[in-house]
């Protein structure tokens, strides 16, 4: 038998810093990467932000709410990882 845990860690934690991830990873991709490989180095970007989220979330060491905590940190992330996308879109089309 496994003992409880007597002081469990936050799961949001978790999810949060999957979501700064996302943003620096694509703050960095707009910046520093040309217009025409954008949507391809964010596609490989949020592939990496879900494979980190299963990672930090396995790590948490608790089944309860697996897949929920999963899922909102990839979810949190492709629209946190759109809505920046869509900016630099927009800033590309006035320039």
């Amino acid at each position: 038998m496994t003992e409880p845990a007597l002081a469990p860690r936050n799961a949001l934690v978790g999810v949060l810093v999957v979501w700064a991830v996302a943003l620096v990873a694509s703050v960095g991709v707009g910046i520093f990467v040309p217009e025409e490989w954008r949507i391809p180095w964010l596609l490989v970007a949020f592939g990496a932000v879900v494979l980190l989220s299963f990672a930090v979330q396995l790590w948490y060491g608790r089944t309860q709410g697996f897949i929920f905590r999963v899922g909102g940190s990839a979810i949190g992330a492709l629209l946190l990882m759109g809505v920046i996308s869509v900016g630099f879109a927009l800033a590309a089309l006035v320039s």
